[in-house]
């Protein structure tokens, strides 16, 4: 099997498992942030513990958990905001359990622990405040008593996307000038710019459909997405640099790993998050 067969027939799958897990039911939905969440710690601690250090990785993952489950608990308005003090406890358990485990760089592995949930649980736990108790683009399968709209996520993934696909047939036509050479050789401007061009019109073309936003505010979304993503996707590639790696690991083949994958989610979807919830 060829590589671009390879890469097609994944990236199918990914793009059924996220929108129609995203999309089909309210319980589909947390198990796909569930799923992200998991998959990108893990692959973390995994990657970081080929330089000797050596991070809490199942604690880590478990309060990852926990942050998630309490974010959709409280998007679900079944707990106060004030529900989040119960991960206080986990951090002092955290640095405590780092106490007996009698590693040669304690404080590395705290640091490495506790930066993982930071950079991939904490943007996934933002997922259940953009779709619980919001309308718009309804479940294809809803769910009584719970109030609920995928279309902030949905609108999100299509234009990240959009854009990567952008990036990468313009890039790899007309790329002449590198973005960020020393991080990633392969990234050019005119692939950045392709990409920033096409997400514009696709998110002027389903703003109506959408909905949540109108098309002014789509499109500054698309904007946001598509420098921010880029951002995200620089920042993993310094990552898998600085620690001799090519890809965050091999589970979806022809793609690498989760944060291979969602690199640009972790920093664009929290500023989209950020520009709804002050704009609407």
């Amino acid at each position: 099997m060829t590589n671009l067969i390879r890469r097609t027939i994944t990236g199918a799958f990914i793009v059924i498992f996220v929108l129609g897990g995203l999309w089909f039911h309210p319980v589909s939905f947390f198990l796909v942030g569930a799923v992200m969440i998991a998959g990108t710690q893990r692959e973390y601690y995994i990657m970081v513990r080929g330089t000797g250090v050596r991070p809490q990785l199942v604690t880590g993952i478990i309060s990852g958990f926990l942050l998630y489950v309490t974010s959709t608990v409280i998007a679900l308005g079944w707990l106060p905001r004030e529900g989040f003090l119960v991960l206080i406890p986990v951090i002092s358990i955290i640095m405590a359990i780092e106490l007996f485990r009698n590693v040669e760089r304690p404080f590395d592995s705290l640091a490495h622990t506790f930066f993982s949930i930071l950079y991939t649980a904490v943007p996934f736990s933002m997922f259940p405040f953009a779709a619980f108790n919001h309308t718009g683009l309804t479940p294809l399968l809803p769910m009584d008593g719970i109030v609920f709209s995928p279309g902030i996520l949905i609108g999100f993934f299509l234009l990240l996307w959009t854009n990567d696909t952008g990036a990468y047939l313009v890039g790899s036509s007309l790329g002449r000038h590198r973005l960020f050479e020393r991080i990633s050789p392969k990234k050019s401007w005119e692939g950045f710019f392709g990409g920033l061009i096409l997400t514009l019109l696709i998110a002027r073309l389903l703003s109506g459909w959408l909905g949540v936003a109108d098309r002014t505010g789509w499109m500054v979304i698309a904007i946001i997405i598509s420098v921010a993503g880029t951002l995200g996707d620089l920042l993993e590639s310094m990552l898998k640099r600085s620690l001799g790696l090519k890809d965050s690991g091999t589970i979806m083949p022809g793609h690498g790993g989760f944060l291979d994958r969602f690199d640009s989610v972790v920093v664009a979807f929290p500023l989209v998050y950020l520009y709804l919830a002050i704009t609407i």
